[in-house]
């Protein structure tokens, strides 16, 4: 097997609208994700001698890793047998940020598990992102796309929007449960009739900068309110934060007023739209 490299973007959330909680605890959504140029760097090699199983290695991450699952769930029903990898993540995204890092590692994971077992592109990949994460469906696919149901249902759209985004990741992790369950607790998620005209909405091409999940994560990091008041008086033409926070982004026009932006903002720095993976 030949050393494979793959990039893994974040995204930002254009815009978030949230769902009441269905009967099994899950919010739908409806969403428009953008991937960004700010993405993990994963490489793929054979694992070293005497090594009994596949194996990932993130530096300075702890805990289970998503890549780790997709690798295990991509041998596990696509039967491939190759010897076992190992899988190093050069993590670039912050984690628990909202950005999505984990699951863009997962989708990553699998397309280079597909192309080391000679399936590039395997249509199975697809079908195993759901189990993964919520996110997964899209990271696989990537670019920008409408994004409803629980993150299975994944609709590429047309780039568009702002040439460039101003990130400031903030220190405090914000758990993705912990902040649906702030926004339950806050009464912010939608009845299905608004969250069903917000979908039409954003299929008629408007998105409007709304995320639901915003008020719970700023209630759970308050340092959230000065970076929103910061990017804005930076001269973004929007500020929001991205998922279930607590990065946030302002978006620009102008490239350079990006740059200029982000100079004066402590730890920011300047992401533009990619493609499709």
């Amino acid at each position: 097997m030949t050393v494979l490299e793959a990039l893994a973007p974040g995204k930002v959330n254009l815009c978030l609208f949230v769902g009441e909680p269905r009967a099994d605890g899950y919010h739908p959504l409806v969403s428009v994700f953008q991937a960004v140029s700010l993405a993990d760097e994963l490489r793929l090699e054979p694992a070293g001698p005497g090594t009994g199983a596949d194996e990932v290695v993130c530096a300075g991450v702890a805990g289970p890793n998503l890549a780790s699952a997709a690798l295990a769930a991509y041998r596990a029903a696509s039967g491939w047998e190759g010897p076992p990898v190992r899988l190093t993540i050069v993590k670039r995204v912050p984690v628990a940020a909202g950005m999505g890092g984990g699951s863009a590692d997962a989708a990553a994971a699998l397309r280079l598990a597909a192309e080391a077992a000679g399936r590039p592109g395997d249509p199975l990949l697809a079908e195993l992102a759901p189990a993964l994460g919520a996110d997964v469906p899209f990271a696989l696919a990537g670019g920008r796309a409408l994004v409803t149901g629980i993150g299975e249902h994944v609709e590429p759209l047309p780039a568009g929007g702002p040439a460039a985004r101003v990130l400031v990741p903030s220190a405090p992790a914000l758990r993705t449960p912990a902040v649906y369950r702030e926004a339950d607790r806050l009464g912010t998620p939608r009845a299905p009739q608004a969250l069903a005209a917000a979908e039409v909405d954003l299929r008629a091409g408007a998105i409007p900068p709304v995320n639901d999940l915003q008020a719970a994560a700023r209630s759970l990091c308050p340092a959230i309110d000065a970076v929103l008041e910061a990017v804005l008086r930076a001269g973004a033409g929007s500020a929001l934060v991205s998922g279930s926070g607590p990065t946030v982004f302002g978006a620009f026009d102008d490239p350079e007023r990006a740059d200029a932006a982000a100079a004066g903002l402590p730890g920011a720095l300047v992401v533009r739209p990619v493609g499709a993976a």
